[in-house]
């Protein structure tokens, strides 16, 4: 069964950090490209970051924020840094068939909730 399932989403003050993890099961990460969406109450869901198979290549809309993959683990990570208030969200990460983050995502988690606030 494909599934991918993410973790780490907590409740963390602002200037706080946080490492959200995607990990997979039923098929291998590293021949997808792996992006990173987050959607907040009442708003579109939005691209924040994305690693490519295809190339290599990353790409986060936030400096504070860093994709890595570990393939060892088929495992996904997002580090986030400086977190601040509007970083308040469901995480959610997904997986492209066609190894580059402009192709569509064909798996999808559920999320993880992040919020900051004090």
């Amino acid at each position: 069964q494909v599934q991918l399932v993410e973790s780490g989403g907590n409740l963390v003050q602002p200037g706080g950090s946080l490492r959200l993890s995607c990990a997979a099961s039923g098929f291998t990460l590293d021949v997808y490209a792996i992006g990173w969406f987050r959607q907040a109450p009442g708003k579109e869901r939005e691209g924040v970051s994305c690693i490519s198979s295809a190339d290599g290549s990353t790409d986060s809309v936030q400096g504070r924020f860093t994709i890595s993959r570990d393939n060892a683990k088929n495992t996904v990570y997002l580090q986030m840094n400086s977190l601040k208030p509007e970083d308040t969200a469901v995480y959610i990460c997904a997986a492209g068939a066609s190894g580059y983050c402009s192709g569509e995502f064909d798996y999808w988690g559920q999320g993880t909730q992040v919020t900051v606030s004090s």
